[in-house]
């Protein structure tokens, strides 16, 4: 959507405090990897 990723940081960690958070970019699939990574891992999934 064109968001400025800077003021999406700088939102993010205002409102999570130190709770995880990960961007990414699913036109180009940057972060898509990490996504799954963290719900494997947080929900249990790996197989």
């Amino acid at each position: 959507v064109g968001a400025s990723l800077e003021v999406m940081d700088r939102d993010t960690k205002k409102m999570r405090g130190d709770k995880k958070f990960i961007f990414s970019n699913m036109k180009t699939q940057q972060g898509l990897a990490e996504i799954i990574a963290f719900i494997e891992k947080e929900g249990m999934l790996n197989v």
